[in-house]
């Protein structure tokens, strides 16, 4: 393996390593670890594996009947009522908010990284969820049934767990961008979860040439190409 210029060695062959399987669910919360320790130096992924299946079996535990509506409303209740996962609005540019386990130890990040937290556990308690991947905000859509018909319902983990139909997931776009969009389903399209990692890791690029840390922004770069496919073996 080729010694990344920038990136800490160790958080660029985690990464690496995860790249076969980042498209299961614990495989993107591994690749997330790994982009996070980069700055921290050491990888958290074991600590936040078991944090986030404890909340599984906290779910699981309320939920007896396994129906889907208990599952989605007791997520709900654990991950925004009893946890109280919300936005960090206070200090949003932080980089930490990007970095997967601390959003799980401080219950604060981006719209991305509390989705990413809402997937996973949804996806072990065997919900049909996937990102999206809009422009300016991150959200996450659960298939659910009304009656006998298949719908989507989207969440935004960053404002307490808020359900919004197809139009106000329209209208939460236009808040987050400040602009005009003509609604387009595209927009709402299920993101991959390269796509889920390429979008943390330029939300970092973005962040540390906001503050002047160049090196920092190389190393995301470095890691950007794994994710990518263009590194060089």
């Amino acid at each position: 393996m080729p010694v990344p210029a920038y990136c800490q060695p160790s958080a660029y062959q985690a990464l690496r390593d995860e790249i076969a399987t980042m498209e299961t669910p614990v495989g993107l919360v591994r690749a997330a670890c790994a982009i996070a320790a980069h700055e921290a130096g050491v990888l958290e992924t074991v600590r936040t594996l078991e944090s986030l299946n404890a909340l599984v079996r906290t779910v699981e535990h309320r939920s007896p009947s396994k129906s889907q509506d208990a599952l989605i409303a007791n997520l709900h209740d654990v991950l925004f009522d009893v946890i109280q996962l919300t936005g960090n609005v206070d200090d949003y540019c932080n980089p930490e908010n990007s970095y997967l386990p601390n959003v799980v130890t401080s219950r604060r990040g981006l719209p991305i990284t509390l989705s990413l937290v809402y997937y996973y556990v949804a996806c072990e308690l065997g919900l049909v969820a996937h990102g999206v991947n809009s422009p300016g905000h991150f959200m996450v859509a659960v298939e659910t049934t009304e009656g006998d018909q298949p719908t989507l319902m989207f969440v935004d983990p960053f404002y307490g767990g808020s359900l919004l139909s197809l139009p106000e997931a329209f209208e939460r776009i236009m808040q987050a961008t400040g602009k005009f969009i003509e609604p387009d389903p595209r927009l709402l399209a299920p993101a991959s979860h390269q796509d889920w990692l390429r979008r943390i890791i330029l939300n970092l690029i973005a962040i540390f040439a906001r503050n002047g840390r160049e090196r920092d922004l190389h190393a995301m770069q470095e890691m950007l190409s794994l994710v990518e496919g263009n590194h060089v073996e």
